[in-house]
């Protein structure tokens, strides 16, 4: 792990700033309104694909389109994140910061006024597909992003828990999405749903993405870029060609790391509402459940990395990977048998709340100067490939094995464990200074 000099990090003390943790919540809240942006979509998925795909389309092949957009988003997103990026290490986190906002909330405004395939045919999914790419493209510098700017506003000590303050904040984004998409399938019709409501939840996201930008222009850049900018030490050079020159293992670690998020968040929490409603789970029971397990996942964030700064990350990340494996695959069969329980849903929510270690770990492997570079090349590249893919494959291969999310998690689950314990080893080795 990679070391600063003293002075490049914020003072040590046994507990977090006044200031320190009002740039955690105004993060967090920042973040939320962005992901809510980002992840609406999905919560609307089965009526997207009706409003913006011929009608004489199977059903099946018109899910495994709609995802195909909602995926496109996390393809568009390593350049995105490259670009901030490299300008976030070069200018400062915080422009950055301001930027990713702005770049959401336009396109997810235009979302809400797109005419239908009913209207114009197949251009109504290609400007789909346009605009969810350019929503990829602003996502993919706001998570690298906000935990690079968190980690570096308190002393190492509390990065763990920092990193999980702010994923609360982003899946609080994705709980309001939930709750938003719950409140319109109460108070509309189907039929009023399909002919206007669908168009509020990305209207709304435009109005959330400028209060996303007003809170954020209240932080102050970090302590560690300030420092970096006075010393004149920033990166000499393009900061993505040092990361990739110096720092392979940091790299492959971090995205095997991402790898494991995706899975978590993926599937147990936005798509599972849709496959729930493949079982024959009515959709509001199926929102409900999905808005008990992002609470889960929240409070989880905040316990797990106040245990990982206390006890070591890769021992809490090994046990929160195997409550993935376990929680998910007890609750996923019994939903298949028909015994679906929203509190069982909780529980396996619960287990998101590995996604507080997956950053802070992935990010030490870097050096400042080329800390948003490294994070988000990794990051990105990883959740475009895994997260891009995964929602497809899941789709289709579900056609011939209707238990395939749950062996998939399983799966990421000896992923976790193992990377879990290796962390643990090459902390005890080499401990961070």
């Amino acid at each position: 792990m990679h070391s600063l000099d003293p002075a490049l990090l914020p003072a040590q003390s046994g507990g977090l700033s006044r200031q320190q943790a009002k740039t955690l919540v105004l993060s967090a809240l920042g973040g939320a309104l962005e992901f809510y942006d980002f992840v609406v979509f999905v919560f609307f998925a089965t009526t997207m694909g009706t409003l913006f795909f011929p009608a004489a389309m199977p059903e099946w092949m018109r899910l495994v389109q709609t995802f195909g957009i909602f995926a496109a988003g996390y393809l568009a997103r390593p350049l995105g994140g490259v670009l901030m990026a490299h300008f976030g290490d070069l200018s400062g986190r915080k422009r950055m910061f301001l930027l990713s906002i702005l770049l959401m909330a336009l396109p997810t405004l235009l979302m809400g006024l797109l005419p239908t395939y009913a209207q114009i045919g197949i251009a109504a999914p290609l400007l789909l597909l346009l605009l969810r790419i350019l929503q990829g493209a602003a996502i993919g510098g706001e998570a690298p992003g906000a935990w690079v700017f968190v980690s570096e506003h308190v002393s190492p000590r509390h990065r763990n828990l920092a990193c999980g303050a702010l994923s609360l904040g982003l899946l609080a984004g994705i709980l309001l999405g939930a709750l938003v998409a719950r409140a319109l399938n109460a108070w509309l019709s189907d039929a009023e749903l399909l002919a206007w409501g669908w168009r509020l939840p990305f209207l709304l996201g435009g109005v959330f993405g400028l209060l996303a930008m007003v809170l954020r222009r209240q932080l102050h850049e970090t302590p560690v870029f300030a420092e970096l900018q006075a010393r004149r030490t920033l990166s000499a050079e393009l900061p993505l060609k040092a990361v990739v020159r110096d720092h392979p293992g940091a790299v492959v670690l971090a995205m095997l790391l991402t790898w494991l998020l995706t899975a978590a968040v993926v599937v147990t929490i936005l798509m599972m509402p849709t496959f729930l409603q493949g079982m024959g789970v009515p959709r509001d029971a199926a929102l409900a459940g999905n808005a008990l397990a992002v609470l889960a996942a929240m409070a989880a964030n905040l316990v797990a990395g106040a245990l990982a700064d206390r006890f070591g990350a890769g021992r809490v990340l090994a046990l929160w990977s195997l409550l993935l494996g376990v929680a998910f695959w007890w609750f996923y069969r019994e939903a298949q048998a028909g015994a679906y329980s929203q509190w069982h849903y909780a529980i396996a929510g619960s287990a998101v709340g590995l996604t507080a270690m997956v950053p802070a770990i992935a990010l030490g492997g870097f050096p400042a100067r080329v800390r948003f570079s490294g994070l988000s090349f990794s990051y990105n590249l990883a959740y475009a490939i895994a997260g891009g893919l995964t929602p497809v494959l899941l789709s289709a291969a579900m056609k011939g094995n209707p238990a395939a999310p749950m062996h998939y998690i399983a799966a990421m689950a000896v992923l976790g464990i193992a990377l879990g314990a290796f962390v643990e080893w090459r902390d005890r080795r080499a401990p961070a200074a």
